[in-house]
């Protein structure tokens, strides 16, 4: 049927000779051919189209490609407009009317926004069914657009009236509103020729001042008044002058003169407008800003401005020098930068207080320099308010405490020195007694023991040990001021001797002993005081070792620039002491025992091998598979100059 359709010439065939057609198609294409309106017939369930000569110039160039074409597949452009309407009424056999219907129409190879007027109605077959549908259509596009575009003017027409409207209210209401302004306001307004020479309707008078310079302008700001202006008249910019005045009252003050040039089309300047307004007040608020100012810049204190989530806002040069950063590097930046990590849960503290509207005084704590070294400082933080009371930051005080703590902990040391010391003398005046009839014990013990018996031995070396032990007491405290001179001995003897008294001990906590003695001189040295140096380093490291381990000790001459003499190393592989513990492992009543321990032994031994003009010094590492700690002692040749008996003591 299709292609019969397509071959079907309107102008050369009778109607009534077509063979094989139905009669209700043939009926339908005789209305067709008969009315002189646009018709369109889509026929059986393929939609295959048929149309009269009326409907060609809606196709455009698609005439005679749509002849016969499936409605489905020809009217791809426009089906998704089209194609629900035409089956429902195939299905359902009812008329359609649709009239200033958006048709997108593809014209000519372009996709055209068109209108139409048009129907549907059912063409039935010979059995009664819906077996076409028959489209009557009026191309009405022009008519809606013509009649869009006359309402779109009467839309443009109507909106600038309404704008012409609204601008003349709101020009009106300018008008009112400036002069309500002018007459409110605490400006002076004036009017000038356009060279300047002739001033009208200033300070309310309307009458011409020629000499409102001499009578307005303080003589000594008149030059500069006066350059300023021929500024202005010489490029046509605005004015802006800060001078002082005479007031009203007589006195001085300061005012704020702006003007504006009015030009004419030609360009030329034919009037001046301006105002004059008193800033005296603002100029004194500077004048007392300034010197804050100066006095913030120039103070020894760090003197810092914050907002509320940390941010530095301002960097005095006290802040420079105290923490090492510059103005540039710090402001914009947060203030955790100062503030060391396990404490910088702090600022979150003082943030919740700011914003409460709390001050915080004289907080003590600990902050970071640049060079990450930290300080001892007491900070001071007030709220900033703004002009309605809002908390918008903070402002900040620092001061370095470091030097004053560290006064503080030594008077602290001192203390505790002095009470040990009276403590101490109490102790040795109490065991003085018991310690003498111990060595006359023993003594005695001695002297009734044959010379080369093994107790022979040890009864020497027990009454040595006991006059160490008063010599101790005596001499650590002030309790005895010694007066026995030095003697010479060989170092490794002094340290056999430790060993000795020590040997129970290794055994009992499985500690092996590694000796190299390479002292081949004597040193004039107080014996007592090398035993107990020796003995309080001998005794740390065997108590670093809990899990036994091995101690070794080696001594050797030096030779050097920093001058000859013997160096002792006394070495463990213990449990090694930490770096946060490192820098203060010589300061007095320090310990890592616990309650075993005093913390007086290494700062003692500094002392004394100080005193000797010797150096001690520690290394040591916690990493497992490699703990332990060395303790290197030098003693030089050369005896220090003595010092006065106050000094020593």
């Amino acid at each position: 049927m299709a292609e019969r359709i397509r071959s079907f010439a309107w102008e050369s065939t009778s109607i009534g000779t077509i063979e094989g057609w139905p009669q209700p198609l043939l009926s339908t294409i005789n209305i067709l051919l008969s009315v002189q309106y646009p018709m369109l017939l889509f026929w059986g369930q393929e939609m295959l189209q048929l149309y009269n000569d009326a409907f060609r110039p809606i196709l455009t160039d698609r005439h005679p490609t749509a002849l016969g074409m499936p409605a489905r597949l020809f009217w791809t452009d426009v089906w998704h407009v089209v194609g629900e309407q035409l089956e429902t009424v195939l299905r359902d056999g009812k008329d359609c009317l649709y009239e200033n219907a958006l048709v997108p129409t593809l014209r000519n190879g372009v996709l055209t926004d068109s209108y139409f007027d048009y129907s549907y109605s059912p063409v039935y077959g010979t059995n009664g069914t819906v077996a076409g549908v028959l489209t009557i259509c009026r191309d009405v596009t022009s008519n809606v657009t013509a009649v869009r575009e006359r309402s779109a003017m009467r839309d443009t027409v109507r909106l600038r009236q309404e704008e012409t409207e609204r601008a003349n209210t709101a020009l009106a209401e300018s008008e009112r509103r400036l002069r309500a302004l002018v007459n409110a306001s605490s400006y002076s307004t004036f009017s000038t020729s356009p060279d300047w020479s002739k001033m009208r309707q200033f300070a309310g008078k309307s009458s011409t001042n020629r000499e409102w310079m001499q009578e307005y302008v303080y003589p000594d700001d008149q030059p500069s008044v006066l350059r300023n202006i021929e500024d202005a008249i010489r490029t046509k910019n605005n004015l802006e002058v800060e001078h002082r005045v005479r007031r009203a009252d007589g006195s001085l003050g300061w005012t704020l003169t702006r003007a504006v040039p009015l030009i004419d089309p030609k360009g030329e300047v034919t009037e001046w407008f301006g105002t004059a307004s008193d800033v005296t007040d603002r100029k004194g608020g500077d004048e007392s800003r300034f010197r804050l100012a100066a006095i913030v810049e120039s103070a020894d204190d760090a003197i810092i401005s914050k907002d509320l989530n940390g941010i530095v806002k301002t960097w005095n040069q006290g802040a420079f020098q105290m923490f090492g950063y510059t103005a540039d590097e710090m402001i914009g930046q947060p203030l955790l930068r100062l503030i060391p990590k396990d404490l910088r849960y702090e600022e979150d503290e003082i943030l919740r207080k700011l914003r409460a509207g709390q001050r915080i005084d004289h907080y003590e704590t600990i902050r970071m320099r640049k060079n990450g070294e930290t300080l001892e400082v007491s900070v001071t933080i007030s709220p900033i308010r703004n002009e309605v009371g809002e908390v918008i930051g903070a402002s900040k005080i620092a001061r370095d405490i470091s030097d004053r703590r560290r006064i503080e902990r030594l008077l602290v040391q001192s203390e505790k020195l002095a009470a040990t010391g009276r403590m101490a003398a109490a102790i040795a005046h109490e065991i003085n007694n018991p310690l003498e009839s111990l060595m006359n014990l023993i003594f005695l013990a001695r002297q009734n023991s044959p010379v080369d018996a093994k107790a022979h031995r040890y009864l020497l070396t027990a009454e040595e040990e006991l006059e160490r032990v008063s010599h101790i007491a005596r001499q650590t405290l002030g309790y005895y001021r010694d007066t026995g001179a030095p003697t010479e001995a060989y170092l490794h003897d002094l340290i056999e001797n430790v060993l000795t008294v020590y040997a129970s001990k290794f055994l009992t906590s499985e500690v092996a002993i590694d000796v190299r003695f390479n002292d081949l001189q004597k040193i004039v040295v107080s014996k007592g005081e090398m035993l107990q140096v020796f003995s309080n380093l001998i005794a740390n490291a065997v108590d670093a070792m809990r899990q036994g381990g091995t101690l070794s000790i080696s001594t050797r001459n030096i030779i050097g620039s920093g001058g000859n003499g013997i160096q002792i190393v006394i070495r463990d592989n213990g449990t090694g002491i930490s770096r946060d513990h490192m820098p203060m492992v010589f300061e007095p009543f320090f310990t890592t025992k616990g309650n075993l321990g005093t913390g007086i032994g290494l700062w003692v031994s500094k002392q004394l091998v100080e005193t000797r003009g010797g150096q001690i010094s520690i290394a040591s590492n916690t990493e497992k598979g490699k703990s332990g700690t060395a303790v290197t002692v030098f003693i030089p040749f050369a005896i220090p100059p003595s010092r006065p008996i106050a000094e020593r003591e």
